[in-house]
C-alpha cells in the first residue's frame, strides 16, 4: 500500500522535468516492488539528477595531450581510460563524465 502512495507523488529529480534518456524509466514506474515499500523519498541523499551534478564538477586542466581518468575513489572508481586532448575544448570521460581540457600553453 505504501509503495503505491509514494509512486503517485514521485517526480523526476528537482532539476529535471522529465527523463533525459529514452532508456530511462520514469521514477514513478521504477519504484515498484517490495524493495521500495517503506521508502521515505524526502530522505534520499541527492535530489538532483546525476547529469546535472557532473555538470557542476569543474573542468580539470591537464598539462600534456592526454588525461587519465579512473573515476577517483580507488575501488569505487572505474577502469582507467586515457582521453585524447589534441582538439580544443573540454573532453568528457565516457564512464563518469568528468571533463578534462589541455592547459593553454604559450609559444615563444
Amino acid at each position: 500500500m505504501v509503495a503505491q502512495n509514494i509512486r503517485h507523488e514521485l517526480k523526476q529529480a528537482s532539476n529535471r522535468d522529465s527523463t533525459w534518456s529514452e532508456n530511462q524509466i520514469e521514477k514513478k514506474q521504477a519504484f515498484k516492488g517490495p524493495r521500495f515499500e517503506n521508502v521515505d523519498i524526502d530522505a534520499q541523499p541527492q535530489p538532483k539528477a546525476a547529469i546535472e551534478l557532473i555538470a557542476e564538477e569543474p573542468i580539470r586542466l591537464v598539462e600534456g595531450r592526454r588525461a587519465r581518468c579512473d573515476g577517483g575513489g580507488g575501488s569505487l572508481g572505474h577502469p582507467a581510460v586515457w582521453i585524447n586532448l589534441d582538439r580544443a575544448g573540454a573532453h568528457a570521460c565516457g564512464y563518469c563524465g568528468i571533463r578534462f581540457e589541455q592547459k593553454p600553453h604559450h609559444h615563444h
